[in-house]
């Protein structure tokens, strides 16, 4: 940077000063020697002469350090000059930057470095009741809402890269099936906004029973096509978001997103700590300087009064609201609300309301510490949005970049999938993952009961197992009746297994559609090698969830069939996130491993050696 000459002239001055200081102390002593040279020993005058230079030395000390406090004080005297210059850039722009409830003061440089491992224990993830083997002839219907949240596999992988497991049934394993894109084809045109794709192959994690897979993929759309976007950015600026991986990295990566807006778009930015304010109010989202400057000056301190800033949010959201276009509110933070309105269910009521009128809800959770998985999850649930975790620059690119659309845009609301299986065919059958988005059989048809949104460009994936009739080694007894009694025949079909059917809302309509596909028993491949790619890969990564749940369904699965089962199922991984997952089941393996642990017994410590009988046990 340069500075104003003015500081230079001012030490040039300052150097003068102390010459002729100097000179003068020089010329008294010299004085003094001259009037008193012959009664002076040598040994005096050295002493006079060390006397001299100490005092030459303090003086020039002295100097310098007035002459960079000058150089100092007129340096911020400079950028602040240039700071207001940066906030009165234009008439325009001083509309825009209001003031900040947050202190306006620069933040450090995000540099990659995460902070040591925390506890488990302080973060909160909410435990899952795993979905148990039902029976066919009892309970023949199965529904649920879909879901395309990814936090619970970002979360685990931070965990696995900090040298840790995840805490038992915490998973959830959809958010990890749908964190990965699949090869399903598009929909048609002037057709459903997503297309309907099913796969039958033998189970990897019992060796007889099968896996149906069911995938839907949303129509593409590219940001040009999006219309126009009103986007308020909520943003935890609380102590508790200080550290590198949180304030520092939400900083750029919403500088990632901004980067993708235009002239029609809208930003504001509420911040949020122990009270909330707003330090953006409806900036083009094309003025890079003022959107960037408003970021820059953010910092960290006060509790978390997150409910006011929801509010505060809202009301902005309405403020500029578009009609026919995106408005949604994108909350970023840890997740610690501990100020305010922290009740679970006032919140959410609060963003159903607002889901009603139009403005949705993104939820992007950073680092951890006292970090709420859950609250972030149920949050965007129920306000039409997706909860996505930010662990890394490449993963906020990844989520804020390319998949921009699939962020901003639903292209179906009150998504819901029904299965019926056939009795005659289907003795059991479980449902992965999908536990807290199940949903009652008559819910299906009621278009008041909330179910999940599909975004543009979005995959979602489920995955069944099922066990047929002949199959043998059934969890539970078969079923005395299954016939119909006026005829004695069986009242169901030998050619089909699974009846599918699914319920979706346009954005602007009130009632739902239907869709529905018989999925035959000859679509089934006779071993899992012959399934596509994708299904394996798909199969690997709801097996590590399980897995890491402690599931006690799978028998015929471990670590060893699942990295064997993940490098078969590779495919054309052009963006390096399936490598990246084998990379992860290596290293859950391994952590999985050192949790075998010698039980620990007293004994003499003398020439006693450890018991060798002493066996593993899990901790």
């Amino acid at each position: 940077m340069r500075y104003p000459s003015s500081v230079f002239r001012h030490k040039a001055h300052l150097s003068f000063v102390v010459s002729g200081l100097t000179l003068a102390i020089l010329l008294g002593l010299s004085g003094c020697s001259d009037k008193a040279a012959e009664q002076q020993t040598p040994a005096e005058l050295a002493a006079q002469a060390k006397l001299a230079a100490e005092q030459q030395a303090e003086l020039n000390e002295s100097a310098e350090r007035q002459a960079n406090r000058q150089r100092d004080a007129a340096i911020i005297m400079h950028e602040q000059a240039s700071s207001a210059k940066l906030r009165t850039m234009s008439a325009e722009s001083r509309a825009y930057i209001a003031q900040s409830a947050a202190s306006i003061s620069a933040v450090p440089a995000f540099n990659g470095d995460w902070p040591s491992a925390v506890s488990p224990e302080r973060n909160r993830f909410e435990k899952q009741v795993q979905n148990g083997i039902i029976v066919a002839g009892e309970i023949p219907v199965s529904t649920f809402a879909i879901d395309v949240d990814t936090g619970s596999y970002t979360t685990l992988r931070r965990m696995l890269k900090e040298g840790r497991l995840p805490q038992k049934d915490t998973l959830r394993v959809e958010e990890m099936l749908n964190y990965f894109s699949y090869d399903y084809p598009l929909p048609g045109k002037n057709e459903a906004p997503f297309s309907v794709t099913t796969e039958l192959a033998p189970s990897p994690y019992n060796d007889d029973m099968m896996l149906l897979r069911i995938g839907l993929k949303g129509y593409e759309q590219s940001k040009a096509e999006l219309g126009a976007s009103n986007l308020v950015f909520l943003l935890d600026v609380s102590g508790s978001m200080a550290s590198p991986d949180k304030l520092p990295l939400l900083q750029t990566a919403l500088k990632m997103l901004t980067q993708q807006l235009d002239a029609q778009d809208k930003v504001s930015i509420v911040v949020y700590a122990g009270a909330a304010g707003v330090v953006l109010d409806g900036a083009a989202g094309n003025d890079t300087q003022t959107l960037n400057y408003a970021l820059e000056q953010l910092s960290a301190d006060g509790s978390t009064n997150g409910a006011q800033g929801i509010q505060l949010a809202y009301q902005l959201a309405q403020k500029h609201f578009v009609e026919g276009g995106i408005n949604r509110v994108i909350l970023a933070t840890d997740g610690d609300f501990n100020v305010g309105t922290t009740n679970l269910d006032e919140l959410i009521d609060l963003v159903s309301i607002q889901k009603q009128q139009g403005i949705g809800l993104t939820t992007l959770g950073f680092g951890m510490g006292d970090y709420n998985d859950h609250l972030m999850e149920q949050l965007a649930d129920k306000g039409n949005g997706q909860y996505a975790y930010i662990d890394s620059l490449n993963e906020a690119r990844k989520v804020l970049v390319e998949q921009l659309s699939a962020t901003l845009l639903t292209i179906a609301n009150e998504v819901k999938v029904q299965v019926e299986f056939n009795p005659a065919l289907v003795a059991e059958y479980r449902l992965i993952g999908y536990e807290n988005r199940a949903l009652a059989r008559e819910d299906f048809n009621n278009d008041k009961v909330d179910a999940g949104e599909i975004g543009a460009g979005h995959t979602v994936t489920a995955l069944y197992e099922l066990r047929y009739v002949d199959a043998g080694n059934l969890a539970n007894d078969k079923l005395r009746y299954g016939y119909n009694p006026k005829t004695g025949n069986e009242k169901y079909s030998r050619d089909e297994i699974v009846f599918l059917k699914l319920r979706y809302q346009l954005p602007d309509a009130t009632q739902s559609q239907l869709l529905s596909y018989p999925i035959r028993a000859d679509q089934r491949v006779k071993s899992l090698a012959q399934a596509s790619d994708d299904f394996r890969f798909a199969a690997a990564v709801a097996g590590l969830g399980q897995l890491l749940n402690q599931s006690h369904y799978l028998h015929q699965f471990d670590y060893n069939k699942l990295s064997a089962l993940t490098r078969s199922a590779l495919g054309e991984d052009t963006s390096g996130y399936r490598h990246e997952f084998m990379q992860l089941v290596d290293t859950a393996a391994t952590l999985a491993q050192t949790q075998l642990v010698p039980i620990k017994k007293s004994f003499d410590a003398g020439d006693k050696p450890f018991p060798s009988e002493d066996k593993p046990h899990q901790q």
